[in-house]
């Protein structure tokens, strides 16, 4: 299945339309993508993986493989770093985004199959499907949407699915 996000914040799941939260830096052809840059990269982009907080929720319902977040876990996003655009445990040597947050929005995170076949150091790391703020305000990079979507969209999905990303 192809679940389709559009410029104008639209996120096609299975026939149907829900808003989505794109990266402050907009949307920008995959290409031109640079770490750091706040922009979600278009393109098609496999959904990879699935993890979620224990402690707030059970897995969610999918055909997807999923793994529990821990408090210790990051993921890498120093370009020059050999485990760039890879999880990892912190405390991490360089710079590497936790997974762990007060927030909500890393409840729920789908690996999104961006930059990782190897990664080449500075297209972006960490592009990830996850939970939107309540207001729906930008992201780093990512694809954000309600909880009730995600789970709908999660229990729609299956290997080889994708999330493709038009500007």
């Amino acid at each position: 299945m192809i679940f389709t996000a559009t410029p104008d914040g639209v996120l096609d799941i299975g026939g149907r339309r829900i808003r989505c939260a794109f990266g402050r830096g907009g949307v920008k052809p995959a290409d031109q993508k640079r770490e750091g840059d706040g922009a979600t990269p278009a393109g098609i982009w496999p959904l990879r993986h699935v993890l979620y907080r224990p402690d707030r929720g059970a897995a969610p319902k999918t055909g997807l493989a999923s793994t529990p977040i821990a408090a210790d876990d990051g993921w890498c996003d120093a370009p020059d770093d050999p485990a760039y655009n890879r999880p990892v445990k912190l405390p991490y040597p360089t710079s590497a985004e936790h997974l762990w947050l007060d927030s909500e929005i890393y409840d729920i995170v789908v690996i999104l199959g961006h930059n990782d076949a190897p990664p080449v150091p500075g297209m972006g790391s960490a592009i990830f499907l996850h939970l939107a703020h309540a207001d729906y305000g930008p992201t780093a990079g990512c694809v954000a949407v309600a909880r009730a979507d995600l789970l709908t969209l999660l229990s729609l999905a299956t290997l080889g699915d994708v999330l493709e990303v038009r500007r």
